[in-house]
């Protein structure tokens, strides 16, 4: 059940919807809050009364915003905000709870500013809570991701020096499409000028960042998650290609988007792609999948199988 919210917790949304958005109409305030027009009027009162100065303009470009230079309140969480807030944190990443740790270091800044009750059962979270790390996930430095989203949000095309898991590096001149983050690891989306072509790059494993003159416009329609979906399993250093004696509808479910571009193919399928880790794929993705394959495409994909098969088989040999 959803919770209803104060009139203070409204007026206080009220206000983070007049800061993002100058010029914000009563009945483009009223839909955003979910209120009537005389409601959301009366969330402007509330904010005046408390020394915030709002202003309304009438005509086409009219509506509500703050007047230029207010100096705005600190920002105020309930306490489901700021549950919500550590627990997403040391969900993303458990090695918040200590407060050595440069995220766990600004928790704990923002725990020491909440209201007395609201801090006191933030706090408590964060020291009995216990997360686990997730082994597949990757940190990428602060300050490439940084440089990154600025580019993406300018527009702005850049230069890439990549490294990958077997040490080999390159520079890549590459617009930044978005920073996509999944499963525990951050990607950039972007359009390689070097390849011509849609790849995926892991920001751990981005060394440096050097924005460029060049401005590029995004693909119409573009959905960073799907498109990240749709390509992570192409352009990596080792090709693959998969045969399954079983139809596309019963292995798809079977196949991460990583495993490469599932394909019908006679009474079967194929699933062609890459990877930068071919043992990996051998010891871990493909013996979950619960169909006969072979392995048709890929030289250092074939060795990892072969070399897998003589050691499963060495362990049960008598």
């Amino acid at each position: 059940m959803a919770t209803e919210l104060s009139p203070t917790a409204r007026a206080l949304r009220t206000l983070e919807i007049l800061q993002a958005r100058p010029g914000t109409t009563a009945g483009e305030l009223a839909g955003r809050l979910g209120v009537t027009e005389r409601a959301a009027r009366r969330y402007v009162g509330i904010l005046r009364e408390a020394g915030i100065p709002v202003e309304s303009t009438r005509g086409p470009h009219g509506g509500y915003r703050l007047r230029r230079g207010t100096r705005l309140p600190p920002v105020v969480f309930t306490e489901a905000e700021a549950l919500g807030l550590v627990m997403a944190v040391l969900d993303g990443q458990p090695a918040a709870a200590d407060a050595d740790d440069l995220v766990g270091a600004a928790l704990g800044k923002v725990i020491q500013v909440l209201p007395e009750s609201v801090g006191r059962q933030a706090a408590a979270l964060r020291r009995h809570a216990s997360a686990a790390p997730d082994r597949y996930s990757a940190r990428p430095d602060p300050a490439t991701t940084s440089a990154l989203v600025t580019a993406v949000a300018a527009r702005r095309r850049v230069l890439v020096t990549y490294r990958t898991e077997s040490g080999r590096e390159w520079d890549a001149e590459v617009d930044p499409w978005a920073v996509v983050v999944r499963h525990g690891r951050w990607y950039l989306l972007c359009h390689s000028h070097r390849a011509d072509a849609v790849r995926t790059y892991r920001l751990d494993r981005v060394r440096a960042v050097r924005q460029t003159a060049d401005t590029f416009e995004p693909p119409d329609g573009l959905d960073p998650v799907a498109a990240l979906e749709e390509n992570l399993g192409s352009g990596w250093e080792f090709p693959t290609r998969v045969v399954f004696d079983a139809p596309v509808a019963e292995v798809a479910p079977w196949i991460r988007p990583l495993m490469g571009r599932l394909e019908p193919s006679g009474d079967g399928c194929v699933l062609v792609g890459s990877t930068g880790n071919p043992s990996m794929y051998a010891q871990e993705w493909l013996p979950s999948v619960p169909f006969a394959f072979r392995v048709e495409g890929g030289r250092e994909l074939r060795a990892a199988v072969e070399a897998l098969a003589t050691r499963l088989a060495a362990a049960v040999d008598t």
